[in-house]
């Protein structure tokens, strides 16, 4: 216990470095998608987040939209607790066997015009749980997905810039 202690102190911290403060950049991204929801839809865009059986990666990105670096709601993009009120599924992990139906009510409730956004490796084809006896496979094995966000798991500003170009190219 000594010898780890003493280690922690001579080496600091193993974390990473904070994102580089491109804020202009950002700011830019996030108004474009402004934008453009409100020129399709004509109010801001309301996202839900469904974890369909993820290791929660994608879930800690898609969370880091929300603090105070990236800070969503400052540009009119808000998560919402209700698929009622949502515009966007936000959907991470391979669908399991056990989340298929719950998976299938949410895109039912969901309003039209509504979109899927399949967020990660996983979401795509099943990732590295592909084959397995819970899992029923990617996302658009149970529900029309209007875009794919590769990556394990992807950036914040790779979910951003997947928002917008599915407001771009949704008719």
């Amino acid at each position: 216990m000594r010898q780890t202690l003493f280690e922690s102190l001579v080496h600091g911290p193993l974390t990473e470095a904070p994102p580089t403060a491109d804020d202009a950049a950002l700011a830019e991204l996030a108004t474009s998608i402004d934008r453009l929801a409100r020129r399709r839809l004509g109010r801001s865009l309301s996202i839900r987040e469904v974890d369909a059986g993820s290791c929660n990666g994608c879930e800690l990105e898609i969370h880091a939209l929300n603090n105070a670096f990236y800070d969503l709601e400052r540009f009119g993009l808000r998560f919402v607790a209700s698929p009622r009120h949502a515009d966007v599924l936000l959907v991470t992990g391979p669908v399991t066997k056990n989340m298929r139906e719950a998976l299938e009510r949410t895109y039912a409730a969901t309003p039209d015009p509504k979109w899927v956004v399949a967020v990660g490796d996983c979401a795509f084809d099943g990732g590295i749980f592909a084959g397995s006896y819970a899992v029923v496979g990617g996302v658009s094995n149970v529900v029309p997905v209007d875009l794919h966000i590769r990556g394990c798991p992807p950036s914040p500003v790779a979910l951003l810039q997947g928002l917008l170009a599915l407001l771009q190219c949704v008719r």
